[in-house]
C-alpha cells in the first residue's frame, strides 16, 4: 500500500503501521535488528522511553545486539526510561557493547574508567580503560582517539588530586599511571583528525606550530588549523540545516 505523506491521516496510519511491522518482526519473527528498530520507534515516535528501554535492555541481553548494548548502556547512565542514574549498570552494558565490536560502547566504557571528579561512582581502572578507547580508536572513532591524544599530552597521574596544571615543574615529579608522550599524543590527534574531530584538528595545528611531538612546521600548522576552521563550518552550516528542519515540522 502506497501513502500520501502530506496528508495528516496517511501519515499518521503510515506511523501505526510501522509500529506493528516493528513488533511482528521483533516479537514473532525474533530479529535482533527489528527489536532495535522497534525500540528506537518507541523512543523517537511514541516517546515511550520505558518501553524503549525494556526492548533495548533484552535485545542485548537475548540477541547481542551491540547497538541496543549502547542504547541501554545510554539510558543507564542518564536515567532516561528509568527510575534512577546507575553508572555501574551502564559500565555493564557498555563492556558488552565493546565485546561486540560496538565503538562507541568501547568510547563510554573507558571515559567511566579513567574519569575522576565527585559525580563519578566507577572505581577508576586506567589501564582497563585505556584498551576500551584503543580499541574504540582503532575502530575509528574520532572521539576516541581524541581523549587517548588528551591523556599523552597531560598524563595520567596516579593520584588526580596532585595535578596541577599551572605547575609543570612539580607534575614532572609525580607519579603517573601514563607519563606525557608529546609523540604518541600527537599520533592520537592527528588520526582523530583524519577522522573529522575539530579539536584534534587544533591540537595536531598547535602541535606543528610549537614543534610538540612532531618537528615544527608552520606551513602544516597552518594546514591543519584551516583543516578546523572548514570542519566547524561544516558543523554549525549542519546544526542551521537540522534548526530549520526542525521549525519546518512544527
Amino acid at each position: 500500500m502506497s501513502y500520501d505523506l502530506k496528508r495528516e491521516e496517511e501519515v499518521k496510519e503510515y506511523v501505526e503501521n510501522l509500529g506493528i511491522e516493528y513488533r511482528f518482526g521483533c516479537f514473532k519473527e525474533k530479529k535482533p535488528e527489528v527489536c532495535h528498530l522497534l525500540a528506537d520507534y518507541l523512543e523517537a515516535i511514541k516517546k515511550d522511553y520505558k518501553k524503549a528501554s525494556k526492548v533495548y535492555k533484552s535485545n542485548c541481553d537475548d540477541y547481542n545486539y551491540p547497538k541496543s548494548c549502547l542504547k541501554y548502556g545510554n539510558y543507564a547512565l542518564t536515567g532516561r526510561g528509568r527510575d534512577n542514574i546507575d553508572q555501574n549498570e551502564a559500565l555493564k552494558y557498555f563492556e558488552k557493547g565493546c565485546e561486540l565490536n560496538e565503538p562507541v560502547s568501547c568510547l563510554h566504557a573507558g571515559v567511566l574508567l579513567t574519569a575522576t571528579g565527585p559525580a563519578t561512582t566507577i572505581p577508576r581502572d586506567v589501564p582497563k580503560g585505556y584498551n576500551y578507547l584503543k580499541k574504540s580508536c582503532d575502530q575509528n572513532d574520532d572521539k576516541a582517539c581524541h581523549y587517548l591524544a588528551g591523556m599523552y599530552l597531560s598524563g595520567v597521574p596516579k593520584n588526580p588530586k596532585e595535578y596541577n596544571p599551572h605547575n609543570p615543574e612539580k607534575n614532572a615529579n609525580l607519579d603517573y599511571l601514563i607519563r606525557p608522550d608529546m609523540k604518541q599524543a600527537f599520533q592520537f590527534a592527528k588520526k582523530g583528525c583524519e577522522l573529522g574531530n575539530i579539536y584534534a584538528c587544533a591540537n595536531v595545528s598547535l602541535m606543528y606550530k610549537k614543534g610538540d611531538g612532531v618537528e615544527k612546521n608552520m606551513d602544516e600548522s597552518k594546514r591543519y588549523f584551516q583543516i578546523a576552521q572548514t570542519l566547524q563550518k561544516a558543523h554549525e552550516t549542519a546544526k542551521t540545516v537540522q534548526f530549520q528542519q526542525g521549525l519546518e515540522t512544527k
